[in-house]
């Protein structure tokens, strides 16, 4: 399966090697398998950032004047894959992180911050796939799934 992840992070703010992740993001796909969209192969972005910048995505997208850990710009509406053409990757949509807040919450839950990063990036993704968490059951399905996913990259 392909899988092509758009890495952006100027600041170098993850301490996880950039080589990493679509290696990871393969295996995820691959376990998620029937519920991905069909396609090819599959393209996202993900952006490693600060409490400022996330903030201003925060207010400007979601009306939420804060920082928060993780948004998660989705490509595709619900239901609907456009066409592609022959070989052309289904961009999936834009993951950004804050590595602050993600700081701040691997400190407070006893874990690293790659832990957090990884712990993120899986609801991010889940989040671009049409994952959400409205309710209590559709969280618990959603934090298992995390979990599951993560499982499958644990050294």
């Amino acid at each position: 399966m392909d899988v092509t992840v758009n890495l952006q992070d100027p600041q170098g703010l993850s301490p996880i090697d950039p080589e990493q992740w679509e290696p990871w993001l393969r295996l995820w796909f691959e376990a998620l398998g029937g519920s991905l969209p069909l396609a090819s192969a599959y393209e996202l972005s993900l952006g490693f950032t600060d409490d400022r910048e996330i903030h201003q995505y925060n207010a400007q997208y979601r009306g939420v004047d804060r920082p928060t850990d993780v948004l998660a710009f989705a490509a595709l509406e619900q239901g609907f894959i456009p066409p592609l053409p022959p070989g052309e990757p289904l961009d999936l949509g834009d993951v950004i992180i804050s590595v602050e807040t993600a700081q701040r919450q691997a400190i407070a839950q006893g874990h690293s911050l790659s832990q957090e990063l990884i712990w993120l990036t899986s609801h991010g993704v889940l989040h671009l796939l049409g994952w959400d968490h409205p309710d209590e059951e559709q969280l618990t399905a959603m934090l298992a799934q995390q979990t599951a996913l993560i499982a499958l990259i644990a050294p």
